[in-house]
Formats: structure tokens, sequence, C-alpha cells
């Protein structure tokens, strides 16, 4: 997770088809989630932005007082803007487009490098110490690049949301669309694309579209390493999110306290 003084810098592994950059780009540095650098920075991070998230009532506070809606980005090093700066990143973006449309939000930027679905299952209590009104979740796109199981990712989706919903009862749930590149077989990879909306189906979240529509194996709006999103892509990227997102931020606004 990037930091204004000091951010990731790890190189993403690089796939050998132009649908391999759907998920290297999710990954970073494609190592190891419980590498102590990466969640120490994680934890800093979330430091920084939550202190601004802190200055609003919390979640559940009474409802005559003035409170901005927290959105929790959860994912991996996509959410962090791996080699961007923060304000660069499509939460931050967001905030901004959330602001500009008269929803005003408070975002909390969750994202890990390298992080799998099970890396996730198991940070996401410590990350639910933040209190929030709506949890976005990517998550999975690592878990295509390995080709691990399809099964075994749903299943930490799931348990993903099942720890939201028992540590922050209130809060919202959304899920994002990933997508696993070709080299594993046109049946991994159809396998893999179903669990989102069989996830979203039987836990009834919303399944947002995927992530690097527009942007994936387009040169001009990645980085150097060919599978970041650079400043122009990361906008396509909020753009495409917050469309999807907005109609579930104004029924936070609507309905202020409730989650």
């Amino acid at each position: 997770m990037t930091n204004g003084s000091g951010r990731l810098r790890e190189s993403a592994e690089r796939g050998l088809v132009v649908a391999t950059l759907y998920v290297v780009s999710a990954c970073g540095s494609g190592g190891n989630v419980d590498n102590s650098r990466n969640v120490g920075e994680a934890k800093n991070n979330m430091s920084v932005v939550k202190g601004s998230a802190d200055s609003t009532a919390p979640a559940g506070a009474p409802s005559g007082s003035a409170r901005t809606p927290v959105v929790l980005f959860f994912g991996t090093s996509l959410t962090a803007g791996l080699g961007l700066d923060p304000e660069q990143a499509f939460p931050s973006l967001i905030e901004q487009k959330a602001k500009a449309d008269g929803l005003p939000i408070n975002v909390v930027n969750g994202g890990l490098s390298g992080e799998t679905t099970a890396g996730a299952a198991r940070r996401i209590d410590w990350v639910l110490r933040t209190p929030a009104d709506l949890v976005v979740v990517e998550s999975g796109a690592n878990d295509a690049l390995r080709g691990l199981s399809p099964e075994a990712a749903k299943a930490n989706l799931e348990q993903v949301i099942a720890a939201i919903r028992q540590k922050q009862p209130g809060a919202k749930i959304a899920l994002i669309q990933m997508e696993a590149p070709p080299n594993y077989g046109a049946t991994y990879t159809k396998s893999f694309r179903a669990i989102y909306a069989e996830v979203a189906r039987k836990e009834n979240v919303p399944l947002l579209p995927f992530l690097l529509g527009g942007v994936a194996g387009v040169s001009r709006l990645n980085q150097a390493d060919g599978v970041h999103p650079n400043v122009a892509g990361e906008r396509i990227v909020a753009d495409n999110l917050w469309k999807s997102l907005k109609p579930i931020v104004a029924q936070l606004a609507r309905n202020p306290g409730r989650g």
C-alpha cells in the first residue's frame, strides 16, 4: 500500500498475454501477503486516511448529528494505487467525484499489494477496526494469476463478507468483479468469472463491473510496467466504478447513520 513519503516499488509479475493484465495489475509485488513491510505500510496508511474519517460522528450516532458516510475500499494493489500518490488512486478520485456530485463521503483506502482472497480473509478483521457505512471488496485477482482454486476463492470471499456483517452489521457491502487470464484455459477462466456472480447472489450484495474495463491491455493507460493503471487509467477506473457506486452512496446519504 502506498503513502506520500514512500510507496511500494515492487515490480509486478508480467503476463505472457494481454489478458493476463487483468489480474497482474491487482497483484503488486505478487509476493507473500504476510510480508511484514507490506503489512506495516498498509497499517500506516490506514491510520493516515482514518484520521479524516474520525473527524465525523461514528456510524450509528444520533440522527441529529452531522456525519459524512465512510466508504472503506478493501482490496489489493489496485485499490492501494501501486506506483501512484494516494490522491491519484481511484478511491481518492471517487471521494472527489462524490463531493462534486453533492454526495460527500470519507474514503478509507484499505488496499494491500500482493494479497490473495485467503490473505484478505485473514486481514479483514484488522481493517474493520475502522467504522464504515459501505465496504467495497476488490479481491481475487492474485488467486487467478496463480491459478488457485476458484472454489477456494469463492469460500474466502464469502468469509470476508461474513466478517464484515459480524463486525459491522450496519455496513453495506459491494463486490467488484475480477477476471482470470486465459493461461489456464477457458474452463478455469469461466469458472473464476462465475464465482463473483454466485457470491453476490448468495450473499445478496451488489456486483460491480470488472474494475479494469477499458484500461487493461491499453499501453497508454498503464504505467511503465505495462500492468498497473497510470494516472489517466486510474481516472477511467474511478469513472466506471463511480457510475455503479453512486446509487449506493446516494442511499447512504438518504439514511445517515444506518450504514
